[in-house]
């Protein structure tokens, strides 16, 4: 498989559970009520596999891979970079409002909803980018061969940032969300 391959993958996991985001939200919304394990695992899924694993893979070594093969570092790379740090900050304060809503403060779903929202739509637009642009030039680019080597690379930050199995736990995690909120 390829490395770009490996990414349009873990994107099509994360389209999900921003569309299950997104009904958590209108959840909250509509009817005041937050079940706090799902977001809380959302949370976490958005924390540890889209950042810490994603987006290292993409930031330590696919830009840089494509830096080299002599795509500006101030272009489409920049972009990438520069939305990864709004999705961080959308992030941070949207665990900064569930943790106001925990303690009591219900007027801090607002919060939550509102840098959810934010979140979702830069994402959405951020995913559709990658995969339509970025990773074309990459694979027009980037040999087979480096493609294999940014692949091993790939699975080295998946066990190492997050460990053996987490992965599959968060796919379960999409599936079992996936069955409360997008078959309706």
């Amino acid at each position: 498989m390829k490395a770009t391959q490996q990414l349009r993958d873990e994107h099509e996991g994360v389209k999900i559970m921003l569309s299950i985001l997104k009904q958590v939200c209108h959840q909250l919304g509509s009817t005041g009520n937050l079940n706090k394990e799902h977001l809380e695992g959302i949370l976490e899924f958005l924390k540890v596999f889209v950042d810490k694993c994603h987006h290292s893979k993409e930031e330590e070594l696919l830009f840089p891979a494509l830096v080299a093969a002599g795509v500006p570092a101030d272009g489409p790379i920049a972009v990438m970079l520069h939305e990864h740090e709004m999705g961080r900050n959308y992030i941070r304060a949207m665990s900064d409002a569930y943790a106001t809503y925990m303690v009591g403060d219900k007027s801090s779903s607002q919060g939550i909803m509102q840098n959810a929202h934010g979140y979702i739509s830069l994402l959405k637009g951020h995913i559709e980018k990658e995969n339509t642009v970025l990773f074309v030039m990459a694979d027009n680019l980037l040999s087979e061969k480096r493609q294999d080597e940014l692949f091993e690379g790939f699975e080295k930050i998946e066990e190492e940032r997050i460990g053996v199995g987490k992965h599959e736990q968060f796919h379960s995690l999409i599936k079992k969300l996936s069955g409360i909120y997008l078959t309706k």
